[in-house]
């Protein structure tokens, strides 16, 4: 890992060369994780840490995000009489796009932090190199779990979310626009398909993936005490989120352009 964690890709090539680097902790990664010995418990204890730690802060967000969308749709839509496929769109727009999203960026802001945090304070205190003297692989023993843990639990959160946000259109929706309660939910079931909901759940596996491998690259990459340990995790957060949105963009245009089902 020749890349500080600290500089910033001014060019095509610096981000080429970092995409890179993570591509092959990418596949050390992969190759690791099916590699035995199996140790789940790791992997559950990450997943216990990510899921239940993040749960609320992504369904007050989907909440209000539902709300919001609905708020806003009913502004344009009662000038047309159109209020009854509001539904409609709280529920395509969140499942499709928004959720998926939202929730990524909350659990990279929370969750990739820490990991870079985590993990930039081992390599400063000299504990991968311990592990390393004991011949214990770093990537299995510190990413492994992390990558599983988050491509698990983050599909689960946002499936919550889901639900959570399409519930958070149905109080504007019912209490505030006066549509009836089984209207709405008729309305929302007949707008969403199964490609919605597959679309953004194989979102949130790359999203998760992108989390850990990010926030995993950044902690082993730090140099330094804990100035180098804060300048990795800031950077880490960042760079997630600019990985997620660009990853977001091309799902979106394979699933909806090139394949085309």
């Amino acid at each position: 890992m020749n890349i500080a964690a600290s500089r910033i890709p001014t060019s095509i090539t610096d981000w080429v060369r970092y995409v890179g680097q993570l591509s092959l902790l990418l596949g050390q990664t992969v190759a690791s994780a099916l590699t035995p010995p199996f140790k789940g418990t790791r992997s559950l204890i990450q997943a216990y840490r990510i899921g239940p730690g993040s749960f609320m802060i992504s369904a007050l967000v989907a909440y209000f995000v539902g709300m919001i969308i609905a708020l806003q749709m009913a502004y344009q839509m009662m000038q047309l009489s159109a209020e009854l496929y509001i539904p409609n769109v709280v529920a395509v727009a969140l499942t499709r796009e928004l959720t998926p999203v939202l929730t990524a960026l909350i659990v990279a802001g929370r969750v990739g932090a820490g990991i870079a945090a985590e993990i930039g304070s081992m390599v400063v205190t000299e504990q991968v190199d311990a592990l390393r003297a004991f011949a214990v692989n770093p990537v299995k023993y510190l990413v492994v779990p992390r990558f599983l843990g988050l491509i698990i639990m983050l599909p689960v959160l946002t499936m919550l979310s889901d639900m959570i946000g399409i519930w958070g259109g149905y109080v504007i929706c019912v209490y505030k626009l006066h549509i009836s309660h089984e209207m709405f939910w008729k309305m929302t079931f007949h707008a969403l398909t199964m490609k919605d909901i597959i679309t953004g759940l194989t979102k949130t596996v790359f999203f998760g993936g992108i989390i850990a491998i990010v926030g995993c690259y950044h902690g082993l990459s730090v140099k330094g005490g804990a100035d180098g340990v804060g300048k990795a995790t800031t950077t880490a957060v960042v760079r997630s989120f600019i990985l997620i949105i660009a990853t977001d963009c091309l799902i979106t245009f394979v699933f909806y352009f090139l394949l085309n089902v």
